[in-house]
């Protein structure tokens, strides 16, 4: 088994518990009312442009011209992202100008920052992977089964198979970088758990 895979394996229970968590329900349902999502869409946009210079770090430390093409197609997978929240953002009338993070946001985003200047590019991708896998596999599973249509474009943006090949890219990407380590584990497991906190502080 590649690192990437054990170490989302050795998560299962926590990808286990965001699935079934009331704000993933109520994407899946049409029932998470419209300003708990408003309020996820600003926080997301905020973390995802933090996302976006952790691979600005990940690519700085590369050691090959292919992480350069790897990690530059990722940051251009990002801002597909950030296209996806304006679009929410001006249909509800959402600012995401001045965004101001909540606990969770402010968490997760200093946890990936101090991870990626600290240069460990193993360790830096594995702060990182489990917020593709997962949203991968958010998508995914969401998509098995009848969706509410209020939100099922973000199910479809998750569901793509061309989501799904970014999560397959970065984790390539860990496998190729990381070493089985306390270190890497601990990052992957810290990532899992403030995904878990970013959700449950939107409900």
């Amino acid at each position: 088994m590649s690192l990437s895979a054990d170490l989302w394996a050795a998560n299962s229970d926590l990808a286990s518990r965001i699935l079934s968590h009331g704000f993933v329900r109520g994407l899946r349902e049409g029932s998470l009312p419209i300003e708990c999502f408003k309020g996820y869409v600003a926080q997301d946009a905020y973390f995802l442009e933090a996302f976006a210079r952790a691979y600005a770090f990940c690519l700085a430390n590369s050691r090959s011209r292919e992480d350069l093409y790897g990690f530059a197609g990722l940051i251009a997978g990002v801002l597909q992202e950030l296209k996806l929240h304006k679009g929410y953002a001006e249909r509800w009338r959402v600012d995401l100008d001045g965004v101001a993070p909540i606990e969770a946001t402010r968490a997760y985003v200093d946890f990936l920052l101090e991870t990626a200047r600290r240069g460990n590019l193993g360790e830096t991708i594995a702060a990182m992977t489990p917020c593709m896998r997962l949203y991968a596999f958010l998508g995914r599973s969401l998509a098995a089964n009848s969706v509410a249509k209020l939100y099922s474009e973000w199910v479809k943006t998750y569901a793509d198979p061309g989501f799904e090949a970014l999560a397959a890219q970065l984790e390539a990407l860990l496998d190729l970088h990381a070493q089985d380590t306390e270190a890497v584990r601990a990052h992957y497991r810290r990532a899992m758990e403030l995904e878990l906190g970013f959700f449950a502080a939107h409900i």
